[in-house]
């Protein structure tokens, strides 16, 4: 019987883990209570997002309680198990859940240990690109904490039932007086996209920019415990807030400014007066236009009497400033125009853009910038004061409107558009469009459900598309009810921009000019993209294309229907894929050519200022930029002859990523130093990579499945990479362990984590399918991590068959200034009592033969103590040993004779790069 042991460990429970269950069953239950169900009632059962799809899939359903099943591990929610590749609960830390039928005791595991079989959880694709039908709140409800805390309850949400929260929370609305009369989006539809009119130039200045969405001042808020932020308002509402979700945004939100603005467009809302409820349909056709619009290669050739010539709108972000300028490179003709827009906190690709767009008079910078967020209604105000800019310059006659972004490339040479300058071209796809947003403080708060206008039919599908001059005015000066109506219906829309346009076009006078095609390929891999990626910024789940790879290469020329762009590309993840495309349109560079195979992108430079950089990084581009002077000591420096010896100086100037033939070979610092032969300041580069530290236990064993094994922070899902190129580890940081498979039969192996003195910090198995590529797992181990090497070990049948290193470094820098002794303490002597986890793991050192030191463990108490100088010695020695500085170049005038100027290296990041340098127009009227 099956039931019978669980029976019987059930019972060997002391009194006290009884009592421990029931309380955080209670607490479980109404925080589920709270959350899980606010989707409940009439409208979720209508068409979600998917458009007639149904609704959302229900939470899986809680196993009975008089369930064991022998072939699951216990304490593993149904979330849990139904998630990819996730292996099971730490041996050994289990702790008593309520929810789990057959609780473990922790001593069983000493004689066996358990696994289970991950599985892919399955969703129902969404009919839009970027959101699946899938409730937020029952992905994750740990995301309703404050976003700037770890995941933890939220003790006043917990402790009062729904009711009384409510009443708590209009008594502190009432408290602070009456909500502002406008909203943030105005008083009605015609204010919430309308700027304010000026000369457009290439100037970062946005003075001249009546905002749409405000950025407030974050005021100090002050908190007790883990509590949420205490909530005040200068005014209450105007009405109740007795929506789930709506209380959920405002116990969540991090501003006063944006608290109110909740309260106020929630009030607006549930009176009425926020959403229309009945739209003019302007479209002369009774049913949805269908121009199949075809064409042959011949028709690239074709060049009508007027050529059409396009505006290009390039919305960019980030610092990938060479993929855009390659980018640029392949897509530039002098007939077109190219509008740009960088997020406004890309400053760094702000001034990289500005640079290159001054070399050509048909290319413009925004003077305003926007902080943009994915699914964010900021998106479709940056479209339409784009369109709103490029109709008021009189000097651009352009006919299409096209929007880019640097993860986008060309497919196809030429304009096979050209001659279909009457018609619109966007990608369409029916969605379900009835919740309620609201955007503030960089985040889509979702607040409720709504009711869909009558009159029109709404329609969506990509945020990509081929806009003709004709229906970009309309949408820009229309004052019809159409347009204004929309304007205001979408200001409180998740993914508008996928939407808006779609569904003004098509109940338009302009609906005769649709095309249900925008002209590109996306590749779409929902299995791997649609992960919830983006909770953090989003109430929902939304999904993201993968990046193309070479084996995609054959997709760009067997589309069913024409297409001439295609994304996602990101030269970090693969730069081969651009590199055939190049190839494809333009032919291949002449034979020699440098850079090439190289990519280079920055992460830090000098302008940011170093609060940008974390006291980690810091940490490691210092210990990284001694690192070259060592090896200019020791390879360039000559008996009594001091040229060619430096001291550091100050912090550095800037770090590149350096990729090579798609790997990752390190980082570049450019730094100060000063020469002590001439007492003079150089400024020097240096390129440090990281040792291999993955290794196949010797003699091998038989087990052959594992290609590699890797440690590091920001884990991709969607990319299977960690965006934490290097893995820069620090002692307050949450380290992720991923493996990469090869084919082979279903295998069980054990992952055990070592500290520097040699504690087993976690233990854990992981059940390789015979289809499985990667698995991953963030043990859940107490903060701060000892400082030093630390060893993952990989296990099969508990012999040995791979190990890994990783560093966790020491920090000199506690905010960004040198670290005090009480700091370096706190943070450097492992967690208390060396207690990474509720139960002990030592019972397993003589077993593994990892013995503890008694010499170690004091080595480590006095290394916690080290500051100065002292500590910078200790940093650098365990950087040098998971990291050597490969070479040193010298970037301007040096007084050591044998120094290499950087831009004669292959590896600098001043070495040339053709593909990505922006000359001069060639006479066919192109760059590339």
């Amino acid at each position: 019987m099956v039931a019978t042991p669980c029976a019987r460990r059930l019972a060997r429970r002391s009194h006290s883990a009884l009592i421990a269950a029931l309380t955080v069953l209670l607490l479980q239950t109404l925080v589920v209570w709270n959350f899980s169900s606010l989707d409940s009632g009439e409208e979720q059962r209508r068409a979600g997002w998917g458009g007639g799809h149904g609704p959302p899939p229900a939470p899986d359903p809680l196993p009975p309680r008089d369930s064991c099943p022998i072939h699951l591990p216990c304490s593993l929610s149904s979330e849990y198990l139904l998630s990819p590749h996730r292996p099971i609960q730490p041996l050994l830390s289990f702790m008593m859940d309520p929810w789990d039928p057959c609780p473990i005791q922790p001593s069983l595991l000493l004689d066996g240990y358990f696994s289970h079989r991950p599985k892919e959880k399955m969703r129902t694709d969404s009919n839009n690109e970027n959101s699946v039908p899938k409730d937020f709140e029952n992905i994750d409800n740990s995301n309703f904490a404050p976003r700037t805390q770890r995941q933890k309850y939220q003790p006043e949400l917990v402790k009062k039932p729904l009711s009384k929260q409510k009443e708590h929370l209009k008594k502190k609305l009432e408290q602070e007086g009456k909500v502002k009369e406008n909203s943030l989006l105005g008083k009605n539809s015609n204010e919430v996209l309308q700027f304010g009119h000026y000369a457009v130039k290439n100037s970062s200045s946005s003075s001249n920019l009546k905002e749409i969405h405000r950025s407030p001042r974050q005021p100090h808020l002050k908190r007790s415990g883990n509590s949420s932020p205490e909530i005040r308002y200068d005014q209450p509402p105007k009405c109740e807030i007795s929506g789930k979700e709506a209380i959920s945004a405002l116990s969540r939100s991090k501003s006063k400014h944006c608290r109110r603005e909740i309260a106020e467009i929630y009030c607006q809302h549930k009176q009425g007066k926020l959403m229309p409820e009945k739209v003019m349909r302007l479209c002369p056709l009774d049913g949805k236009a269908n121009n199949n619009v075809l064409w042959d290669e011949d028709s690239i050739e074709y060049m009508p009497a007027n050529p059409v010539r396009i505006a290009f709108v390039l919305v960019v972000h980030g610092r990938a400033s060479r993929q855009l300028q390659r980018m640029f490179k392949a897509i530039y003709h002098k007939d077109h125009f190219y509008y740009i827009h960088v997020d406004k906190r890309s400053n760094y690709l702000h001034r990289k853009v500005l640079q290159f767009a001054s070399q050509y008079p048909n290319v413009r910078v925004t003077p305003w910038r926007m902080a943009t967020i994915w699914g964010g209604a900021s998106l479709l105000s940056t479209y339409l004061q784009s369109m709103r800019d490029l109709i008021e310059m009189n000097d651009w006659p352009w006919d299409f409107f096209i929007n880019l972004s640097a993860a986008d490339y060309p497919i196809r040479y030429g304009d096979p558009f050209l001659k279909y300058k009457s018609q619109t071209f966007l990608f369409i796809r029916k969605q379900g469009l009835d919740r309620l947003f609201l955007e503030c403080d960089t985040h889509m708060w979702r607040l409720g459900d709504r009711k869909i206008p009558e009159g029109i039919t709404l329609d969506g599908g990509s945020d990509w598309f081929l806009l003709n001059r004709k229906f970009v005015e309309y949408v820009i000066f229309s004052s019809d009810d159409l347009v204004t109506k929309m304007k205001r219906f979408y200001s409180y829309t998740l993914l508008p921009a996928e939407s808006f346009f779609h569904t003004v076009l098509e109940n338009s006078p302009h609906c005769v000019s649709m095309v249900d095609n925008n002209l590109r390929i996306t590749n779409w891999n929902r299995k791997l993209g649609c992960k919830c990626q983006y909770k953090h910024i989003v109430d929902w789940c939304g999904c993201s294309p993968n990046d193309f790879k070479p084996a995609d290469f054959h997709r760009f020329q067997q589309t069913a229907r024409p297409t001439f762009f295609a994304r996602k590309f990101e030269a970090v993840v693969n730069q081969e894929i651009i590199g055939q495309l190049d190839y494809y349109l333009y032919g291949n560079y002449p034979s020699g050519t440098p850079g090439l195979r190289s990519y280079w992108e920055n992460i830090y430079d000098e302008p940011d200022g170093i609060h940008s950089l974390s006291d980690v990084v810091l940490t490691m581009y210092h210990s990284f930029s001694r690192l070259g002077l060592r090896r200019a000591e020791t390879s360039l420096h000559t008996d009594g002859d001091n040229s060619c010896r430096y001291y550091p100086m100050g912090h550095p100037v800037s770090v590149q990523l350096y990729f090579l033939a798609d790997r990752f070979q390190g980082f570049l610092i450019k730094h100060h130093a000063t020469n002590l032969a001439v007492s003079k300041l150089e400024t020097l580069e240096t390129w440090v990579m990281p040792k291999k530290m993955f290794k196949i236990a010797s003699p091998p064993s038989d087990f052959g499945r594992l290609q590699f094994s890797e440690i590091g922070t920001d884990w991709d899902a969607k990319e299977r990479i960690f965006r934490n190129f290097g893995g820069l580890i620090g002692p307050m940081d949450e380290p992720v362990g991923m493996q990469k498979w090869g084919k082979g039969p279903n295998v069980t192996v054990t992952v055990i984590w070592v500290d520097p003195i040699n504690i087993i910090a976690a233990t854990y198995d992981i059940l390789i399918e015979s289809s499985a590529e990667f698995t991953h797992y963030k043990p859940p181990l107490n903060l701060p991590l000892q400082p030093g090497v630390w060893t993952i070990k990989i296990l099969h049948h508990w012999v040995p068959v791979a190990e890994t290193k990783f560093l966790v470094t020491p920090l000199t820098f506690s905010s960004r200034q040198p670290i005090k002794q009480e700091e370096s303490m706190k943070l450097h002597n492992g967690p208390p009592k060396n207690a990474y986890m509720e139960q002990s793991f030592q019972g397993l050192n003589p077993v593994l033969n990892i013995p503890i030191k008694a010499a170690q463990v004091d080595q480590a108490k006095k290394n916690a103590a080290l500051i100065g100088t002292k500590l910078e010695n200790w940093v650098d020695t365990l950087v040098s040993s998971i990291w050597s500085a490969v070479d040193v170049c010298s970037t301007g005038p040096t007084s050591c004779p044998v120094m290499q100027a950087c831009s004669q290296t292959a590896w600098s990041s001043l070495s040339p790069d053709p593909k990505s340098e922006l000359g001069p127009v060639k006479p066919d009227g192109r760059l590339r």
